[in-house]
């Protein structure tokens, strides 16, 4: 018996191991899926952030870890900027200054064109702009090595403060022209802008950035609190049996059914200082000294928003209470009620403890919404007046799309993944220690 229990117990080992490779089998795709949706946008901008990244500069608008010289741009500068120092020369005007600038041009072009690699190219983008044909980047964007980049960039910014001082003080007959040409040549050489995690500490050192973070908490905590409140409220109401339930719960999902856009708008109207409907009553019942205080004011503005958000969500909020409601046995009331207990008393002893995961899953869905608030803040008050609405989604957007700063507003988004990463956590291991205690009266 012992030498068959023996040998029994292996082979329960290896049907556990294969049972547990079967398992990671089966989650493998859902955990590639979370990966490739959720997790590598973060990565990517991270990776984002770490450069300095601006649209409105052709030399940062992408990614560079090398020194390159832009061979559209230089061959776009350098021929008709020689060819007009050569007129002036013919005409005379400050002949002496001009041969000095034709010398540094012919020798930077020369220093350029030894680096094999310019070489090959910089014929084939010169033909292409003579023809008037697109020049694709990977023909024009050139590595070069830091010490010819340099040489460069120190050739060309003498040449453009040279130009520069004989047009202010002779008269030419190109003096604007020669001015912007070599202006332009100075930015031919593309630097390399990685910077690091330069955006997360300009960011975490400014007070916007904070402000904005204020506001985001401020908002989260009253408007989840509130709508929790009215939620447990509503979802104890329709819970009940009477007639036209079903037509009640229906309706009371209208404000969330609405996209948050259009309901933003709509409220934006009824806030109006002139005409809107709402504000006129709030300044009749004194909640208001002016119709116009509601967004024209930080605090009127803040609460304007709260208001709005409170009538949109709290029907979720009601749904995923009354869902947690019906879980709950109606024995443990009758039984509650036949003891003496108060309807009061049933809700504190039965009710809250009861929901206390469904009110932590919901609390959970609503304070990453809220805090991730983007669109009803942008629509009704644009994060105004003086930022004052001003949330961290929407200074993301801000810096990434009005300024095109997409280095320092993928920076603001890797930091909001990070809040929205630390409120889940907390959430989940406060729910997980609750499911785990219930599981554990259980047993």
């Amino acid at each position: 018996m012992a030498d068959r229990s023996e040998n029994q117990r292996p082979r329960k080992n290896r049907d556990k191991a294969k049972e547990k490779r079967l398992g990671y089998l089966f989650v493998a795709p859902s955990l590639l899926l979370i990966i490739v949706i959720a997790i590598w946008p973060v990565l990517q901008s991270f990776y984002f952030s770490l450069f300095d990244l601006r649209l409105n500069s052709p030399t940062k608008s992408e990614t560079h870890l090398n020194y390159s010289i832009d061979l559209e741009q230089y061959l776009n500068q350098y021929p008709f900027l020689l060819t007009a120092v050569e007129n002036e020369i013919q005409q005379e005007h400050s002949p002496a200054a001009f041969k000095d600038v034709k010398e540094k041009l012919t020798s930077m072009d020369k220093e350029l064109q030894q680096n094999p690699k310019v070489k090959a190219n910089y014929k084939k983008v010169n033909d292409k702009l003579l023809n008037y044909e697109n020049v694709d980047a990977n023909s024009s964007i050139v590595p070069i090595d830091k010490k010819t980049a340099e040489s460069i960039q120190h050739s060309s910014q003498q040449i453009y403060k040279e130009v520069k001082d004989v047009s202010s003080k002779t008269k030419l007959n190109q003096g604007n022209k020669l001015v912007g040409l070599s202006s332009g040549l100075t930015e031919s050489i593309v630097k390399p802008n990685f910077v690091g995690l330069q955006h997360y500490q300009q960011d975490l050192s400014n007070q916007r950035l904070w402000k904005a973070l204020s506001n985001t908490v401020i908002f989260t905590i009253i408007s989840v609190g509130i709508e929790l409140i009215l939620g447990m409220a509503i979802a104890l109401l329709i819970n009940k049996a009477f007639v036209g339930r079903g037509l009640i719960r229906a309706t009371i999902l209208i404000p969330w059914a609405i996209p948050t856009a259009v309901s933003a708008l709509m409220w934006k109207f009824l806030y109006d200082g002139q005409n809107g409907v709402v504000a006129k009553i709030f300044e009749g019942i004194g909640l208001v000294n002016n119709m116009a205080d509601l967004l024209t004011t930080q605090t009127g503005a803040m609460f304007s928003i709260i208001f709005t958000d409170v009538w949109k969500t709290t029907p979720y909020m009601a749904l995923l209470l009354l869902a947690g409601l019906q879980t709950i046995p109606s024995s443990l009331y009758e039984a509650a009620a036949i003891d003496g207990a108060s309807k009061w008393k049933q809700f504190l002893t039965i009710t809250l403890p009861l929901m206390k995961s469904s009110m932590l899953v919901a609390l959970l869905f609503r304070t990453l919404d809220a805090f991730r608030v983007f669109d009803l803040i942008f629509v009704l008050t644009g994060g105004g007046p003086a930022n004052s609405t001003e949330t961290i989604s929407v200074l993301a957007y801000k810096v990434m799309f009005n300024q095109t700063n997409f280095g320092d507003g993928s920076a603001l988004s890797v930091i909001v993944f990070i809040c929205v990463a630390i409120i889940s956590m907390i959430y989940i291991k406060i729910l997980g220690r609750d499911l785990l205690g219930s599981n554990g009266g259980k047993g």
